[in-house]
């Protein structure tokens, strides 16, 4: 199933997405992104923290901030999303209070999205960098946002007078967790550059660029293969060169369904 496929089996028009960095977002999907955006799907992207914390030379400490946000814009550009908002947390301090929560819950209510896409809030123990705090901090707010915060009028009423009105999101789709929750596996072939191409916009990130390119590319490789192990031997079959496909990986979690049947 390629972006614009799922797009069109689970009804996304509309996707909101959190990343606790800037960065997060354009690593753990911006192949789908591409490929949503493409197909019609209008994405909006929200980076949790400020990214202070981030980069490798201490003299950059002063301006870090400004130069991470505009990598962030730059690379959504090249994405095709709509716009970037910052919420301004200390990178590395993230919590899932309710005070970001609200902002969470905020946002959503004000774009009404059809999916939140979101780093996962479980750690993965097979690759502990995935699971930087400030990412299980991100998806646990947005999780609780999501559910029952953003559909209960009477949860943070404050922005109901400000015109926010309560509304049921359909569809949280997590990036990052651990393995054995994935259950949604897009091909993302034809966009995997476009990835490559966002993530060199974070230039202040990558120490070695080439490195940081192979690596994803061999990732995202592997997870085809091991998806799609019959596809993909068939397409080496029938191409002499032996075509490469590549694939990006989700836990797809319907917040509210057919099967809803209560409230809070």
């Amino acid at each position: 199933m390629t972006p614009a496929e799922a797009a069109t089996a689970h009804g996304w028009r509309r996707v909101l997405a959190f990343g606790a960095h800037p960065d997060d977002l354009d690593f753990g999907a911006a192949a789908t992104v591409a490929g949503l955006t493409r197909a019609g799907v209008e994405v909006t992207y929200c980076v949790m923290t400020d990214g202070d914390a981030g980069g490798f030379e201490p003299g950059d400490r002063h301006a870090i901030n400004e130069r991470r946000q505009q990598e962030q814009r730059d690379a959504a550009v090249l994405l095709g999303v709509r716009d970037v908002e910052f919420l301004g947390e200390r990178d590395g301090y993230l919590e899932p209070s309710h005070e970001v929560i609200a902002q969470v819950v905020a946002l959503m209510r004000r774009h009404r999205p059809d999916a939140v896409l979101a780093m996962h809030p479980e750690r993965d123990w097979s690759r502990l960098q995935r699971s930087h705090p400030d990412h299980l901090a991100a998806g646990e707010a947005v999780v609780r946002a999501a559910y029952p915060a953003v559909e209960n009028p009477f949860a943070y009423p404050e922005l109901a007078e400000q015109g926010l009105e309560a509304f049921r999101l359909r569809w949280l789709v997590l990036f990052g967790g651990p393995a054995a929750l994935t259950n949604l596996v897009l091909d993302v072939t034809g966009t995997e550059q476009v990835k490559l191409q966002a993530l060199r916009h974070h230039v202040s990130q990558h120490p070695d660029v080439p490195r940081m390119e192979a690596f994803v590319l061999q990732a995202m490789a592997d997870l085809h293969r091991r998806w799609s192990p019959e596809k993909a031997g068939d397409d080496e079959q029938d191409d002499p060169a032996g075509a490469v496909r590549y694939a990006e990986a989700f836990h797809l979690v319907a917040v509210n369904d057919e099967s809803t049947i209560s409230g809070f």
